[in-house]
C-alpha cells in the first residue's frame, strides 16, 4: 500500500472522528430521551392515537417494528406495481413484475437496497422519491432504534420498558436523518449532483450518435443512500455515474456519511453508559479491522495481475472497472468502507476486483455487520461480540460473565449465539441452494471460482443487509429474486427479534456496581481480545466459501 494510500486513511479517519464526536452528543440525548417533544411533534402523536408517554417492553416494541416494517413493504410493493398509471413518470415506465417488484420492496425496507433492476430504466420519479427514498429514512431509522433499546437495555436497573418503538422512529428521522440529509443534499446539488423532474434528454456524442441521458431527483435520494447507509443508487452506475458522484469532494463526503452515524452511535453508547472509554474500545476494534481490510484491498488492487505484465502492459495495477477520476486508490478505499458498513454503493465495479480485493469486501460483509456496520445494525451487531468476548472471558478465567454491571446468563447467551448465527445460515444455505440447481448456475457470468464468488457474494450481501453486487450475475429472475428477498428479510429481523429480546432480558436485572474483580471491557487487552473474537468466529464461519471463491482464483491466478 503506497505513502498517499495511508495519508488518504489517515485524513478520512481524523475528519470521520471531528464529525463523530459531536453528532454523539445529538444521539446520545435521543437515545436517552433529553431533547423536549416540540408542539407539531405531540400533535403528529395525537393524531395517530399514540401515547408518546407510554413505553413498551420488547415485545411490544418487537411487534410494532414488525408491523411498520410489514407496511412498508406492502406499500413499497404496491407503488412499484402500479407506477405505469401514477404521476410523476416523464419517460411512461410500467410497472415492475411482480417478483422483481417484491424483491425490491423487501430489499429497501431491510435496509439492503439490493437492486436487480437498472434505477433509471425502471423506476419512475414517483418511485424513486415516495417509494425508495422514504423507505431509505424509515429502514435506518429502525436499525437506529434498535441500537437505542439495547443501549437503554445497559443503562437502565431492573426494569421492564425500553422505549416507545413509534417515538423513537419519528424522532430519529424527524431530529437527526431529515435535518442532515438536508443539509448534505444541498452540498450535493452544489457539486453537480442533479435535482430535478425533468424526462430522459437527448444528447449528441463526440461519435456523432445520440444518448439518452436520465434525468430525476437524485441529490434528495443521495444524501439519505449514504447517511442511512442504504446504497441504492439512482443510476445504475450508482456512485460511479457522475451525477451521483461528481468530483474528489462529493466522493469524500460520501465515504465519510458513510461511516458518520455508526461511528457516532458507539461513542454515544460511551456517553450514555456515564464510561466514554467504552464505546472508544467498541470504535477501537472497528477501527483495527477496517484499517487492515483498507491495507489488504488497496495493496491487492495496487499490485494487480502479474499476467498483464507478462501480456506486455506498463503496469499490473488492477484499473478494470475502475472510475479514472477516482482511480485505485480512492475506489479501493470506498470499496472497503461500503462493504464494511452494509451501505452497499458503489463507485467502482467488485465484479473486477482482484481475487483477494473481492475476498476483503466479501469477508466485510461477512463479519456481521461488526465492522461499523449498518445505521444502528454496526452497534448492536458489535456488541452481541463483545458479549461473545466477556462470556469467554469468563469461561477461561471462571468467574461469572459480566458487561457494564450486567450478568451475562444463559438465556442471554442463546439469544446472542442465534443473532450471530443467522446471517452465516442464510449466506452459506442460500449458496449450496444456488450452485445445486439449474436455476441458480442460469445466473452466472463467469465458470469456475469466479462464478462461484459472484454467487457467494450475491448470498453474503443479501443475508447480511448490504446490497453491493459483484454485478456478473444476473439476478433478475424468479429463483434469485425470491431466494434473495427471504434472505434478506430474514437477515434483517432475524438478527433484530434476538437482539430485542435480549434487551429485554438484560433491562430486567440490576445494574452492579463495577469493581476490579470484573473483566475491564475498555483497554488495550479487552479491545485485542475483541477483535480476535470477531476474526475468529467470522473466519470458522465463512473460510470453506472463501476458499472455493476468491482464494482458489488468486491461487489460479498466480499459478497462470
Amino acid at each position: 500500500m503506497s505513502a498517499s494510500a495511508w495519508l488518504q486513511l489517515v485524513i478520512f479517519l481524523s475528519l470521520l472522528l471531528a464529525l463523530a464526536w459531536p453528532l454523539s452528543v445529538l444521539l446520545t440525548r435521543l437515545a436517552a430521551g433529553d431533547l423536549p417533544a416540540r408542539r407539531p411533534e405531540r400533535l403528529g402523536y395525537r393524531l395517530l392515537g399514540i401515547d408518546a408517554d407510554r413505553e413498551q417492553g420488547w415485545a411490544g416494541y418487537a411487534l410494532g417494528l414488525m408491523v411498520f416494517n410489514l407496511i412498508g413493504v406492502a406499500v413499497l410493493y404496491a407503488l412499484q406495481r402500479l407506477q405505469g398509471g401514477l404521476p410523476l413518470n416523464p419517460q411512461h415506465l410500467p410497472g415492475l413484475a411482480p417478483d422483481l417488484a417484491l424483491n425490491t420492496a423487501v430489499s429497501f425496507v431491510t435496509n439492503t437496497n439490493w437492486q436487480a433492476y437498472a434505477g433509471e430504466s425502471a423506476m419512475s420519479h414517483l418511485t424513486q422519491m415516495l417509494g425508495l427514498t422514504v423507505q431509505n429514512f424509515l429502514s435506518a431509522a429502525t436499525g437506529i432504534a434498535v441500537a437505542f433499546v439495547l443501549m437503554r437495555a445497559f443503562v437502565r436497573s431492573r426494569g421492564e420498558t425500553l422505549g416507545n418503538v413509534w417515538v423513537d422512529l419519528a424522532r430519529i428521522t424527524l431530529w437527526l436523518l431529515l435535518p442532515l440529509s438536508l443539509l448534505l443534499a444541498l452540498v450535493f446539488a452544489s457539486q453537480g449532483v442533479i435535482q430535478n423532474f425533468l424526462p430522459d434528454v437527448s444528447v449528441h456524442t463526440l461519435q456523432g450518435g445520440t444518448q439518452l441521458i436520465a434525468q430525476g431527483p437524485v441529490a434528495s435520494q443521495e444524501a439519505i443512500k449514504m447517511l442511512g447507509t442504504n446504497g441504492g443508487g439512482f443510476f445504475n452506475a450508482n456512485s460511479a455515474h457522475p451525477y451521483e458522484n461528481p468530483d474528489a469532494l462529493t466522493n469524500l463526503l460520501q465515504m465519510l456519511v458513510i461511516f458518520v452515524i455508526p461511528a457516532a452511535l458507539c461513542l454515544a453508547f460511551g456517553r450514555l453508559a456515564g464510561d466514554r472509554r467504552q464505546g472508544v474500545a467498541l470504535l477501537a476494534a472497528m477501527t483495527l479491522i477496517f484499517v487492515a481490510a483498507v491495507w489488504l484491498l488497496t495493496a491487492s488492487e495496487q499490485a494487480g495481475n502479474p499476467a498483464l505484465l507478462a501480456a506486455g502492459a506498463d503496469s499490473a495495477a488492477s484499473l478494470e472497472g475502475k472510475e479514472a477520476r477516482f482511480g485505485i486508490i480512492a475506489s479501493s478505499l470506498f470499496a472497503t468502507i461500503t462493504t464494511a458498513a452494509s451501505c452497499g454503493a458503489v463507485n467502482a465495479m467488485h465484479d473486477s476486483l482482484t481475487p483477494l480485493g473481492g475476498l476483503v469486501a466479501m469477508a466485510l460483509m461477512q463479519l456481521g455487520e461488526v465492522v461499523f456496520g449498518g445505521v444502528g445494525a454496526g452497534f448492536y451487531g458489535v456488541l452481541l461480540y463483545a458479549l461473545l468476548a466477556v462470556f469467554i472471558a469468563g469461561l477461561m478465567v471462571g468467574r461469572s460473565p459480566e458487561y457494564l454491571g450486567k450478568k451475562i446468563e444463559v438465556a442471554d447467551m442463546k439469544m446472542t449465539v442465534i443473532a450471530i448465527l443467522v446471517t452465516p445460515l442464510l449466506a452459506l444455505s442460500g449458496t449450496a441452494l444456488a450452485v445445486a440447481l439449474d436455476a441458480g448456475l442460469a445466473g452466472r457470468a463467469n465458470p469456475g471460482a469466479h462464478g462461484f464468488s459472484e454467487i457467494f457474494y450475491a448470498f453474503s450481501s443479501a443475508a447480511n443487509n448490504n446490497g453491493s453486487a459483484f454485478a456478473g450475475l444476473s439476478a433478475n429472475t424468479p429463483f434469485y429474486n425470491g431466494l434473495l428477498g427471504l434472505a434478506m428479510f430474514a437477515g434483517r429481523f432475524g438478527v433484530i427479534l434476538p437482539v430485542l429480546a435480549l434487551a429485554g432480558s438484560l433491562v430486567a436485572k440490576p445494574r452492579l456496581a463495577v469493581t476490579t474483580g470484573m473483566l475491564p471491557t475498555h483497554g488495550v487487552l479487552f479491545v485485542t481480545m475483541l477483535t480476535g473474537v470477531i476474526l475468529l468466529i467470522g473466519a470458522l464461519n465463512f473460510v470453506p466459501g472463501l476458499v472455493l471463491g476468491p482464494i482458489a482464483e488468486h491461487l489460479q491466478m498466480l499459478a497462470a
